[in-house]
Order: structure tokens, then sequence, then C-alpha cells
């Protein structure tokens, strides 16, 4: 089988690998991959400074975390057949275990000691062929089809939405409208999750595109170009999906009494912005305001995100997916042209 394997933080070292097929252990389940989803973690593990992590006492990483494939082979009393549309699970849980990763919460796990398939320790998905063991596995609508690619994003913010409904239930207050900042895949995903909530929505970025526009629009959402100061409307709930840092101060002054931010991005920049930390505090503590991050995902949010993909428009869904390329163009996959959203490698191409 061939695989895409990189050493971390070497551009130059990506190779498209032939590799022995892979032996499925006992519970395991043999995956032929369809397709693999492309996005910045991809990007920062080959060609950023000290990201990405390959199995112990290998150079190499298979490279890959947003899974598709089909099953060839299932043990008989594992839940799942041969066809069956799967993708796998990220995050195993450490080996001590803390106490989440012992409850089924690796991603809460409080040592740091868990790996991830393609990103920490651990191959990823990034081949022909791979093996995942039944619990970490995931089944799909059939009728999804390669629309399961998509399944790994959303499932972060499955649980952002998970979360955050979780803090609204402190009082008998419901929030009424959403603010989402950021209009990549990630963004477009909290819109749909809002939008299925029945929230009013509304979608903010610092560029505007013809394609996120009309995918905003086609959800019932609004779309907003530029500073969010200048939206023109309160949000209760924001979903915050940049991790431009300075946003955030900003969004503390903008939401309304009581509201809940949540932040799902990560940036990669070291600038720093002098704030008013004494004014922020009070800000806080005198509208209720709540500020959490969230990252990475349990299996049930990886089952909330496979029922709100199988909710969602096919045909919305489709639009997505903006470019495919083949294994020996993941490189090229990693660089997004200016109307992609989702770049997705076919694996068999």
């Amino acid at each position: 089988m061939k695989a895409l394997t990189v050493v971390p933080g070497h551009p130059d070292q990506v190779r498209v690998e032939d590799m022995p097929d892979p032996v499925p252990g006992p519970g395991d389940l043999l995956v032929e991959g369809r397709l693999l989803g492309i996005c910045g973690t991809d990007n920062d593990i080959v060609e950023g400074d000290g990201y990405g992590w390959p199995p112990s006492g290998r150079e190499r990483l298979v490279i890959g975390h947003e899974s598709l494939g089909r099953v060839l082979a299932a043990p008989p009393d594992s839940g799942f057949a041969e066809n069956d549309l799967v993708v796998g699970i990220v995050r195993r849980p450490d080996p001590v275990p803390c106490v989440p990763c012992a409850h089924d919460e690796a991603d809460f796990c409080r040592n740091g000691k868990y790996t991830e398939r393609g990103i920490k320790e651990r191959d990823g998905f990034g081949a022909q062929r791979w093996v995942s063991e039944a619990k970490y596995t995931v089944k799909l609508d059939p009728a999804l089809g390669d629309h399961g690619v998509l399944l790994e994003p959303a499932t972060v913010i499955a649980k952002a939405w998970e979360q955050t409904d979780r803090f609204f239930t402190r009082s008998s207050w419901r929030p009424e409208v959403a603010l989402v900042t950021g209009a990549g895949p990630i963004g477009l995903f909290a819109a749909l999750l809002a939008v299925q909530r029945g929230l009013e929505v509304h979608v903010a970025d610092i560029k505007d595109s013809a394609a996120k526009r009309a995918l905003v629009t086609d959800l019932g959402a609004t779309f907003h170009v530029g500073d969010v100061g200048d939206i023109g409307t309160v949000p209760d709930v924001v979903i915050e999906c940049t991790g431009h840092g300075p946003l955030l101060f900003q969004l503390t002054e903008l939401v309304a009494p009581n509201a809940v931010i949540c932040l799902t991005g990560i940036s990669s920049g070291k600038g720093k912005t002098p704030v008013g930390a004494d004014e922020i505090n009070k800000e806080l503590v005198l509208e209720n305001t709540v500020v959490f991050g969230s990252v990475n995902a349990a299996r049930r949010n990886f089952e909330q995100a496979a029922d709100a993909l199988a909710k969602a428009d096919p045909d919305w869904l489709d639009r997505l997916i903006t470019r495919r390329v083949p294994m020996d163009a993941f490189t090229d996959g990693l660089h997004k042209h200016p109307e992609d959203i989702k770049v997705a490698v076919d694996l068999w191409a």
C-alpha cells in the first residue's frame, strides 16, 4: 500500500512511500482509506517548528487525522461489517491513565500523555489501508458518502456547542443570537450547528469570499466582512474560530450580559497586544460572561457531528470540499488557493 509520511518540521521530507499492509490485531477493523482531509494542523506538522511527533523510535510519521474509509474486515462481535463507511477517532487515552482518560474522556486528558493519530506518537490515516480499534471507530450513514471526510473537523464544533449548551443551563435564560468569527471550515460548521439549534446566526470574516458568503446565506445566516464591532448586533453566544488573540478582548466588550464565548482557534503568531486587564476583568464579572477554550473531541462528539452532517443539505456539504488532490500533491494541498475551503486527498488517485 501507499502512505503519506513526513518528518515533522521538514517540508522537503514529505513522501509517498510503499509500506506493508497493516495487520489488524484482535478487535481491530481493517479499513480501506478513501479520502483524507487537510487542515492547519497538518501544515503546522510539515512546516512548523516543534509540532508533530512520530511514534517512539521513528523519524517519520504517517500523517493525517481527518479520515474516511470503508471496512474491509471486522471481527464478528465488533458492531461493524464489510463496506461500512467509517471514520477513525483521533485521540487515544494516556496509559496511566488520568481520571478523564479512565472515563473515555481523553479530550480532557490532564497529564498530556495521550496520543493522537497522525499528530502525536501514533501513525495517522494517510494511507490506503489502516487499522482502528472498533472502540475508536465511528460508523457513518452511507448516504453521507464522501462528505464523511468532513466529520472530524465537525466534531471540534460538536464538542464546542455541547460545552456551550451546558454553560447556558446555569440560568433560565437561553441564547437567541449567535456570532461565529471566522468562515473557514470550522466556522462554517459552527454556523451550521447554530442554525440547527434555531438561533439567529451571524458569521464574520476579515475577507470577503463569494463561496463562503453563499454558504453562509444559504444556511439562513448573515455574512459580515470587516471589524466585528460593525456587525450591528449584540450576540448572546460567540464561537471564535480564528485564533486571533486580540479579537477575544474585543468580543468581551461586544457580547450581551450572561454571554458565553467559546474559543476553538489557535494562532501560530506570537504577537503581543496591550490590554486593559482590570477593565476586562470588571466586564467579565459584572456581566456574568463565560470565556472558555475547547479542543479535540470524544466519541459522543463524533456521533453528534455525524448526526448534524446527516441532517445537513448534501449539496451544501459538497460545496465545502473545494479541491481534491492525489497523494503526490499533498504538499500543494497544504497551501490553500484563494477560493479553497476544504482540501481533501484522494488516496487512490
